[in-house]
């Protein structure tokens, strides 16, 4: 199934006013928490990333994914890979850390996974956490590129779909102007 088929069938494709993880606003959301619910589609999702990410980087020895929406998606491309999966969140300074013991030995061969990108910020910062660490980051990979392909993460990325969905500061929104309420559906509070 397509995968923005699976989505409206999970009813994960959201219309109406949306204030992004980014700050930015939107008219469109994809809750890819409701389409990964579903095992099914969680593992289907997972194996057709990895294979997306084969394709830019091989051998891989670890799959890493910001916390909160990278969780699922990075668990299953790992399971598929064959490969450990260890994940990023921020911490009191809002940088992206690695916590709960988890460590990444230098040289190790990582990609990076995650739900959404827009800006293609929290993925940078994996990213840039991972090399810091020592990890030579190959790839990155996410369900939905929101960015029309235009996000710059610092590395190849694959997607399994690019989408170029408006979005604006919330000074320039439109939906703002029409007095129409911002809702925050995501996961990272306001």
């Amino acid at each position: 199934m397509a995968v923005l088929d699976l989505f409206r069938q999970t009813e994960a494709y959201l219309s109406g006013h949306f204030l992004l993880t980014s700050g930015l606003h939107s008219a469109a959301y994809l809750q890819c928490a409701k389409v990964l619910q579903y095992p099914e589609h969680a593992a289907s999702l997972g194996a057709r990333l990895a294979e997306a990410l084969r394709g830019l980087a091989q051998p891989v020895d670890l799959v890493v994914s910001p916390a909160m929406g990278g969780l699922i998606i990075g668990h299953e491309v790992a399971r598929a890979l064959g490969v450990r999966h260890i994940f990023t969140e921020r911490g009191d300074n809002r940088k992206m850390l690695l916590r709960r013991g988890f460590a990444v030995t230098p040289g190790e061969r990582a990609v990076v996974v995650e739900d959404v990108i827009t800006t293609g910020v929290s993925t940078r910062e994996v990213v840039d956490l991972l090399r810091a660490a020592g990890a030579e980051v190959l790839a990155a990979g996410s369900i939905i590129d929101r960015s029309g392909g235009a996000a710059d993460v610092g590395v190849p990325r694959a997607a399994l779909e690019t989408l170029t969905v408006e979005t604006w500061a919330p000074a320039d929104c439109p939906l703002c102007r029409q007095g129409i309420p911002a809702v925050k559906p995501g996961s990272r509070p306001s």
